[in-house]
């Protein structure tokens, strides 16, 4: 029945700028109105929609204004260097500096390599790459870098 996600949704203050930053992260504009701007994620199978609201002003929670868009390994592997050519700050909230990113998270039991960033808004953004799904072994948070050494 269900087959995958098709649609995720944030609010930002300024659409116009949203859409520019959007841009920049190679998304294409699928559908725009005056404040409302689709934009393919994966055409004709998702999409994200930007909502000019003041409810940009809910305060940050993983619950709410959070999106992982879902990338491949290898592009993993270059995504730090692609948001700083970006201008795009990475986040270092689980006290990982940027040299230390993209980051393995420990989600027994899978591991996931992620990086963190944010929207104009405060929106929490994340690029992931599934390492492995029904990995048995528990194991601490730690870089992409080491994860790959101890193949």
């Amino acid at each position: 029945m269900i087959k995958g996600l098709y649609e995720a949704h944030l609010p930002v203050s300024n659409l116009l700028e949203s859409i520019e930053f959007y841009k920049k992260l190679g998304l294409e504009v699928a559908y725009q109105k005056e404040k409302l701007a689709f934009f393919w994620i994966e055409k004709e199978h998702s999409w994200l929609g930007l909502w000019e609201t003041d409810k940009v002003e809910t305060p940050y929670h993983p619950s709410l204004r959070h999106i992982a868009f879902r990338v491949d390994i290898d592009n993993m592997e270059k995504a730090k260097d692609w948001l700083e050519q970006k201008g795009i700050k990475i986040k270092t909230d689980f006290g990982f500096p940027p040299e230390k990113q993209p980051l393995v998270l420990p989600n027994y039991p899978h591991a996931h390599a992620a990086i963190y960033f944010e929207d104009p808004d405060g929106n929490s953004l994340e690029l992931i790459a599934p390492l492995k799904v029904d990995f048995k072994e528990e194991f601490q948070m730690m870089s992409l870098e080491e994860w790959n050494s101890k193949k």
